[in-house]
Order: C-alpha cells, then sequence, then structure tokens
C-alpha cells in the first residue's frame, strides 16, 4: 500500500508540524516516534505522554437486545457490564481461536461501544453483524464519527483536570463517563495500554486538533510529550500486556494464552466458540499449555518475535514480543515455553539469537508494576 493510500487521522496535519516520523501501521499512516522513543517512553512512567490512537475501531451496538447480542457474540458476560463501565474481553471462533481482544463501554441501557484493534477492526464488524442475526439490534461502523487520544501517565489527572468538567476522582479504572475536555463533548475513560494510570478521550474528529492542543498547553508544566506507537509498545511490553499478532492469534484460545479468565462459562444462553472453549479449558487443567512469562536478558543483544526460547540446545519455546526496556535498562521479551520451563529463575533458559544461545532469566509478568 503507497503512502497516498494509507488513512490519515484527523491529528495527521498536527504530527507532521511536530516532525514525526511516521508509519504504516494497519493500513495508517501513523507517528511513530516524534523524537527519541526512550524518552517518550520515560516520559509516560514519570510524568505524562499524549497519544494519537484514532486508528483503533470503534463499533456502535445498540437496541433492545443490544446485551443479549453482545453476550452471544462475545465470550465475557458484557449484560453485566453497568452503565458507564467497561470491560475487557474477547471475539472467538467457533473453534475457539482467539479474533481479536476488545474493551466494550456501556454507554446506556442498550448503548454499548466495542473498541478493535486496527488490524482487527473490519475482521470484528463482520463477525459482530453476522452475530447480529435474529438479535434486535444494530450494529455499525462508528469508526469515523470518533478521534481516540490518550493521555497517559501519573501527571495524567492533573493535566486533564484542568481542562474537564468531569469528576476525575471519582471516575474508576475501566469506567467511562460523558463530559467535556476543553469545551468539546468527549466520552472520557479510565483506560489505557501502558500500565501507568491515564485516561483515553473520545471525540469527534473535527474537534481532536483542538483537544490536543489543549492538552499539550496544559501539560507544559508537567513534562508531557506527544507520543508515537513505538513506545506506546515498549510501554505495555512492561506492564505485560498481550498485543494481537504477538502474544494473541486465531491459532490460541484464550486458555492458550493464559487468559481463561476473560471466558465466562456462567453467563446465560450460547456464545460463539463455547463447545470449543469448554474442551480448551479441559485440556488447559489436565496438561498446562505453554505458559505466557517474561525474559529478562543477561546481555545486551535483543530478542525478536518468532526467536526460539532454548534449553540445553532444545526448543522449549518461542518469543512473542521483544524490546530494549527503558525501565529496567535491559533487553526483555515475553514468550510462550513449556510449563516445565516456566517458574521463575528456571536455570539454563536462553534465546536462540541468530544461531547464538543468549542467557535469559524467567520472570514472572509483568516486567513493571505501578505504584498505586
Amino acid at each position: 500500500m503507497s503512502s497516498t493510500e494509507l488513512r490519515r487521522t484527523a491529528l495527521d496535519a498536527t504530527h507532521r508540524a511536530l516532525g514525526a516520523t511516521m508509519t504504516d501501521f494497519a493500513g495508517w499512516d501513523m507517528p511513530l516516534r516524534y523524537g527519541s522513543e526512550r524518552d517518550e517512553h520515560i516520559a509516560v512512567r514519570t510524568r505524562a505522554g499524549l497519544f494519537d490512537l484514532s486508528h483503533m475501531g470503534e463499533i456502535a451496538v445498540t437496541g433492545p437486545q443490544a446485551a443479549a447480542l453482545l453476550d452471544h457474540a462475545l465470550v465475557g458476560n458484557i449484560s453485566g457490564v453497568k452503565p458507564g463501565r467497561a470491560r475487557y474481553t474477547m471475539i472467538c471462533r467457533e473453534d475457539g481461536g482467539i479474533l481479536d481482544d476488545l474493551i466494550v463501554y456501556r454507554l446506556g441501557e442498550t448503548d454499548y461501544l466495542v473498541v478493535a484493534n486496527a488490524s482487527n477492526a473490519g475482521a470484528v464488524l463482520e463477525a459482530l453483524t453476522a452475530r447480529a442475526a435474529g438479535f434486535d439490534a444494530e450494529v455499525r461502523d462508528d469508526g469515523d464519527a470518533h478521534a481516540l487520544l490518550a493521555v497517559q501517565g501519573p501527571e495524567s489527572a492533573g493535566v486533564l483536570g484542568s481542562l474537564t468538567d468531569a469528576d476525575l476522582k471519582g471516575l474508576k479504572y475501566y469506567a467511562g463517563l460523558p463530559g467535556t475536555v476543553a469545551g468539546v463533548p468527549a466520552l472520557i475513560a479510565r483506560t489505557g495500554y501502558t500500565g501507568e494510570d491515564g485516561f483515553e478521550l473520545f471525540v469527534r474528529p473535527e474537534h481532536a486538533a483542538r483537544v490536543w492542543e489543549a492538552l499539550t498547553e496544559a501539560g507544559k508544566d508537567a513534562g508531557l510529550v506527544p507520543c508515537g506507537l513505538s513506545c506506546r509498545d515498549t510501554l505495555r511490553l512492561e506492564a505485560g500486556m498481550p498485543l494481537y499478532g504477538h502474544e494473541l492469534s486465531t491459532a490460541l484460545t484464550p486458555f492458550d494464552a493464559g487468559l481463561g479468565r476473560v471466558v465466562k462459562f456462567e453467563k446465560e444462553g450460547d456464545f460463539v466458540g463455547r463447545a470449543a472453549l469448554a474442551e480448551a479449558a479441559e485440556r488447559a487443567a489436565a496438561e498446562p499449555p505453554r505458559v505466557l512469562v517474561g525474559l529478562v536478558a543477561e546481555g545486551r543483544r535483543v530478542p525478536r518475535a518468532g526467536y526460539s526460547v532454548v534449553v540445553d540446545g532444545r526448543t522449549v519455546g518461542e518469543v512473542t514480543s521483544g524490546a530494549p526496556s527503558p525501565t529496567l535498562g535491559r533487553p526483555i521479551a515475553m514468550a510462550y515455553v513449556d510449563a516445565a520451563h516456566a517458574a521463575p529463575g528456571t536455570p539454563g533458559v536462553g534465546v536462540d539469537i541468530r544461531g547464538t544461545h543468549e542467557p535469559y532469566e524467567v520472570v514472572a509478568l509483568p516486567f513493571y508494576q505501578r505504584q498505586k
């Protein structure tokens, strides 16, 4: 796909004016970094960072049977989500393979907003539309109606608080409420993908530049900086958060990924993939599948997705994500490894990096957890 065919967010001109390095991400022209990705990463960990996430997919599900449809289409108990709250969940195929991981916001009694990963937004929309047959509910692609900004980091509440009428202190994690930001309507959610406290702001695309500029001005004294996708990836890696296409895929069920807790067999009615997921749960209980673990390098070489995890020359797993960690000061990775080698401190574990078996320490995830 050429650069002329890439989709651009409402903040495209803003990113270019800031000198961002742009990249093709899931068909969108997105900022990779503005300067030093390490500096952007550290700003989010210690102060605040501002992200454009408008490439994410937004799907509205509305109507009298919206909750029933989502209970049928997704693995979670969505009807149990109270208005104003959000839930992390997944949409699976009939065979139990993960189509995508999602956040579902309940905006009202019969109104939901499903947020999908950019690379899977079309597939999720298609699946929800097909699964809506027989339900009194409407599934609508709402992506063009939203720009999505995120302010993340320990100073984020202070920065955003100066621009909104919303009660941020009373806004719990995984909750969202309508309000105004810089004088324009917004859905303000206490969610994020960085391991820090923070907020995601859904606004109309025509309001995005105004909100970005207001947040930038309000965050000057707090050290807020614009942040690209590169540091978002290292932040989520340190926080042990899975990324679709790396830790999650159609080849894995939620139980294979160690996320079986999101599957709610106790909810009323049948749901897509239930039988296959019940079998996956039984298999996982009888013989634990490969376990997602953290790996910390003893040396300086960085592991990448697809590299083999080895013990005594034998392959016992595979790296799913790897990068230098600005917080730890050493390369880190997430990997699926055989259960026999998954315990923290397991001796003799290495990663095959271009034919050399580099030593790595097995650690429990996450690598980093903020002090609350």
